[in-house]
């Protein structure tokens, strides 16, 4: 009779444990950046509340900050200790490369069609490299055009030389080699002190760092060029893992909150955060000024170089460059003009 018991319960274990997968769970979403930032505050629960719906409840989320460098969130996540996720690809030099066809000098989009425009070159160009191998890429997304903030007024182009700036990675780090600065590689959330003390005379970042990192308090000059310095590119990520334990019709849910709608929302988002940035850093008495027409031809001259060097990594790794970043203008310019 034991014996009986024992194989009934044997088989019930095992029938829990195989093939099918269990209705519903809890995406434990691991994030970095302060509370307040919009992609803790608004982003992520955005998304988990849309897929809470779309599942009637049963799939549900919550968010948990991360303790250490965000780009140790790509391996977090490839690993199982967290379910989702957001990287920013400059963090992990050499991994992303193909990301940057978002970065470039010039785009002259906003963040809302450079987001949705990096999920369409992703899909049609990007996906088959597997840069983002172990993870299931969810969204893409880019802040708005990167701006050049400094302790002290740049009115030339030669008063950037030997300066120390903060650099994001990928092509922000590109055009400041260019530029002639010296580069200070610290995340998003030690920026401030890093200017604070003097270790940084400036940093490349966008117009929303002001109020979300405070960075209008330590670097009141900010220089803004026509048609973008450059752009971040971050990616949205799951496990796939995860992904695989909910039922079929729970894995559409989530998909139906995901891929290019949820990249059109967080750049929305980074869009009214930029706004918002901008009236932090007027409040503050921030000297905020475009570059003149003289000054912003100069600029894409002398990073001219950045684009085709690209291209040829690009090449090299299986993928046209040319034509995605082609693709990149196009799209981006289509949901710009989008209604």
């Amino acid at each position: 009779m034991k014996i009986i018991r024992f194989l009934g319960a044997t088989s019930v274990v095992a029938l829990m444990s195989s093939g099918a997968a269990q209705a519903g769970g809890t995406i434990n979403i691991v994030s970095w950046a302060p509370p307040g930032h919009l992609m803790n505050a608004k982003l992520w629960p955005w998304w988990g509340n849309c897929i809470k719906k779309a599942t009637g409840g049963s799939v549900k989320w919550r968010l948990e900050y991360l303790k250490g460098h965000p780009k140790l969130l790509t391996d977090r996540v490839r690993k199982g200790s967290a379910d989702a996720s957001w990287i920013f690809h400059g963090y992990s030099p050499g991994r992303f490369l193909l990301q940057q066809v978002s970065e470039m000098p010039g785009l002259g989009i906003n963040a809302q069609a450079a987001s949705v425009a990096s999920w369409q070159v992703f899909q049609k160009h990007l996906k088959k490299a597997n840069e983002h191998k172990g993870v299931l890429v969810i969204g893409m997304t880019n802040n708005g055009a990167g701006l050049l903030h400094t302790r002290r007024r740049v009115n030339k182009w030669s008063d950037v030389r030997g300066m120390k700036i903060r650099v994001p990675g990928g092509i922000g780090t590109a055009v400041l080699k260019a530029l002639g600065g010296k580069g200070v590689a610290v995340p998003a959330p030690k920026v401030y002190q890093t200017l604070a003390s003097g270790v940084a005379d400036g940093v490349l970042m966008q117009m929303e760092t002001k109020k979300s990192f405070k960075h209008g308090e330590v670097a009141p000059y900010t220089l803004i060029v026509p048609g973008g310095m450059y752009y971040g590119s971050f990616g949205l990520i799951m496990s796939p893992a995860k992904m695989k334990s909910f039922t079929a019709a729970e894995q559409k849910a989530v998909w139906s909150c995901s891929g290019e709608r949820l990249s059109r929302v967080n750049g929305k988002l980074w869009d009214a955060a930029d706004k918002l940035g901008l009236a932090f850093g007027n409040k503050l008495g921030n000297k905020i000024r475009t570059a003149s027409d003289k000054m912003t031809a100069e600029y894409f001259n002398i990073v001219s170089g950045v684009e085709a060097s690209w291209i040829a990594k690009a090449n090299k790794k299986g993928i046209d460059g040319a034509a995605a970043l082609a693709d990149m203008r196009k799209f981006g310019q289509a949901e710009m003009a989008r209604k």
